[in-house]
């Protein structure tokens, strides 16, 4: 009697501390309507902008060696970023030109805080480390992608962001604006799609990267895989096509 008393006790103690730690370590994600229609551009990307055309090449690979020199101007960019966080009344180009350089930018400051590293996936928790501020609270790169990213219903975002791996999308060399934001993204979307190095599509086959795997729900609200990935492609791509995935290359995507 006595020990089924213990026993019931210990279960209750493991779920009341299971439920304590759930309580406090929930953490509120940024929630935003972005209602306005009239671009209020009081964020400045410039400097984000100076450091890409610098150590960024036209594949998108990164010169992290030299980058290195600069790190407390990516610093300062990230302040920058921190300290002006996104409110309701920014237009929805505008919240996601700055999740997207936050994610671009946290991702390299992650790299040169470990650098020389053969691969991102070579540091410890890269994507669930809470680090990256927003305001005066901390995310992980995983909260920023899946958690905010995700939920702005534009699918396009995964060819915009840099996981710092030559089988990723490529970085863009330039920061994204509000402004020109339709254009990058137009951009970003047939670069990837059209990459023979991340995708190689036939008219009969599609050799496709594991991020139209990992995030096919995403691509498909409106139709199938070959829908979506149609509009973006010089190849004629036939309905009934047959899809494989390739294989990732998680290798740091440095310039050589």
């Amino acid at each position: 009697m006595q020990f089924k008393l213990m026993a019931k006790t210990a279960v209750f103690s493991l779920f009341s501390l299971a439920g304590l730690c759930s309580f406090f370590g929930r953490k509120e994600m940024p929630k935003h309507q972005f209602e306005s229609k009239v671009q209020s551009n009081t964020l400045d990307h410039s400097a984000w902008n100076a450091l890409l055309k610098k150590y960024v090449d036209l594949s998108g690979d990164v010169d992290y060696k030299n980058f290195k020199n600069e790190q407390q101007s990516l610093t300062a960019y990230l302040d920058h970023l921190a300290n002006n966080a996104p409110s309701d009344n920014w237009t929805k180009e505008e919240g996601l030109a700055y999740y997207i350089n936050l994610y671009n930018a946290a991702t390299v400051q992650l790299i040169l805080n470990h650098y020389p590293t053969k691969s991102i996936k070579d540091i410890k928790r890269p994507w669930s480390n809470d680090w990256v501020k927003i305001g005066e609270k901390t995310y992980s790169l995983g909260d920023i992608e899946h958690k905010i990213l995700r939920k702005m219903d534009e699918p396009r975002i995964h060819f915009a962001i840099n996981c710092a791996s030559f089988s990723c999308p490529k970085l863009l060399n330039e920061a994204y604006t509000a402004s020109q934001l339709e254009r990058q993204l137009q951009k970003a979307s047939e670069d990837f799609v059209n990459d023979p190095t991340r995708n190689i599509i036939s008219k009969e086959k599609l050799q496709l990267s594991n991020i139209f795997k990992w995030y096919k729900s995403d691509f498909t609200t409106h139709g199938n895989l070959i829908e979506y990935i149609r509009p973006y492609s010089k190849i004629d791509i036939d309905a009934k096509a047959d899809i494989e995935y390739l294989t990732y290359d998680w290798s740091l995507n440095e310039k050589k």
